[in-house]
């Protein structure tokens, strides 16, 4: 035997079914499966949506007649058995022994975009199916902590469309069993947006109609049919607000401006926006990508949480607890090959609870071209976090200091997160 040589082979399967044979017509380009960086979870979904949606001919014309869907319809649960699967397990355990919470973002996003599909899908396969593009996550809270040792199940669906958008409630819940009785409690819940595109001309395309049939499901739709509203009205009134808010200007900026021009008088309990700061850069790779080829939106939002933890966790010189993703917005596609650039930083800390401060963290991604001189923002997420408790315990006097702007744009980009998160209080009630 030569040891000289060690020949490699590669430990993935095609994420579609069987690998071609050397002389079999692949069923897609290669460049076009999706990268081999993701889950078993997200692998599993996407391979669920390339049979929902079978690769039509090249010429084949769009839907031709939109069809009325209930939500039961669209939806779909992932079952974790991770006190049985060790591998599984191992792949999703954090240093707490609890679920990596970024990895649960990647699945979530995997999940939601299946919903989507499932939902649009019109079950004829020489018609072209839509693009289906991740707007925006609308609110995602931790509800309690993630064990992983206890089995977990994600479930969602459809829960309101527009004309061409799609909003998908998610549930994570924790399944513990005892000698008798398997008990399961909600841990963490999540609504993405979608939008439909027509995968050929790009542009917005209608989605298939979205009809209720329990009182439930009524109430929900109801409840996000409002929410929508509400967007929608908070985006007008943002432009005629502008005078009222210089008074709220000039108090953030008061404090900051002392540190710029007094800093030897400036108030220790507080620092400036951008000495939080923190940045990371990526080339993004093939192995990231999605089925359609691009960036998959979760691992953007991994990637954003990893950042965000680390801003916090310098911040407040204690281990964080996340709570929350407040906010996610999806502004433009990022490619394989892009240069990805993350900067992150805290724009305010909460102090209304003593025993729970607060610490809001902002990451804005860039796709960033050198040779064109340009940089786009192609998404921005906020997070929410506190410290955890056992942490804390072994810190006496511990404080979380306030965060102050030293320019009028950080001002105004506190207090349109500020704002943002008093409307989504108030649309939770």
């Amino acid at each position: 035997m030569d040891f000289n040589t060690i020949k490699i082979h590669s430990t993935f399967t095609s994420p579609f079914e069987s690998s071609p044979k050397e002389n079999e017509e692949l069923r897609k380009p290669l460049s076009l499966w999706p990268g081999m960086y993701h889950s078993p979870v997200t692998a599993a979904l996407w391979e669920t949506r390339t049979k929902i949606f079978e690769s039509p001919p090249k010429d084949a014309p769009p839907q031709r007649e939109l069809l009325t869907k209930t939500p039961s319809q669209s939806r779909t649960t992932i079952l974790y058995n991770f006190s049985t699967d060790y591998i599984l397990r191992e792949q999703y355990r954090d240093p707490w022994n609890e679920v990596r919470i970024g990895k649960l973002l990647e699945d979530l996003d995997a999940l939601a975009s299946t919903i989507s599909v499932k939902h649009c899908s019109d079950h004829d396969s020489m018609t072209r199916p839509l693009l289906l593009v991740t707007a925006s996550v609308d609110k995602m809270v931790l509800k309690k902590t993630i064990r992983v040792d206890d089995d977990l199940k994600m479930a969602g669906l459809v829960i309101w469309v527009g004309r061409s958008s799609i909003d998908v409630k998610l549930e994570v819940t924790q399944l513990s069993r005892d000698s008798t009785n398997i008990t399961e409690t909600v841990a963490l819940t999540a609504n993405f947006i979608f939008v439909a595109r027509d995968s050929k001309t790009g542009k917005a395309a209608p989605v298939n109609r979205l009809s209720p049939e329990t009182e439930a499901e009524k109430i929900v739709y109801e409840e996000a049919d409002a929410r929508n509203r509400l967007r929608k009205l908070k985006i007008v009134e943002r432009k005629g607000i502008v005078n009222a808010e210089k008074a709220r200007l000039d108090s953030l900026l008061a404090e900051g401006r002392i540190f710029c021009d007094m800093p030897a008088l400036a108030d220790r309990d507080s620092i400036l926006l951008r000495d939080t700061s923190l940045e990371n850069s990526l080339i993004c790779q093939p192995q990231q990508r999605n089925i359609h080829g691009r960036i998959f939106g979760g691992f953007l939002m991994h990637r954003a949480f990893e950042l965000a933890f680390s801003t916090a966790y310098t911040f407040a010189g204690l281990m964080p607890y996340f709570l929350e993703v407040d906010h996610v917005d999806f502004l433009r596609p990022v490619d394989v090959g892009d240069f990805l650039r993350f900067k992150s930083c805290v724009l305010y800390t909460e102090f209304e609870h003593a025993e729970q401060p607060l610490i809001n963290v902002e990451v804005v991604a860039h796709v960033t071209r050198p040779e064109l001189r340009s940089s786009e923002v192609s998404n921005t997420f906020y997070f929410t976090f506190t410290i955890r408790p056992e942490a804390k315990a072994n810190k006496n006097g511990f404080r979380i200091r306030k965060v102050v702007p030293a320019t009028e744009e950080e001002a105004r980009r506190i207090l349109e997160r500020m704002d943002a998160d008093s409307l989504q209080s108030k649309e939770s009630i």
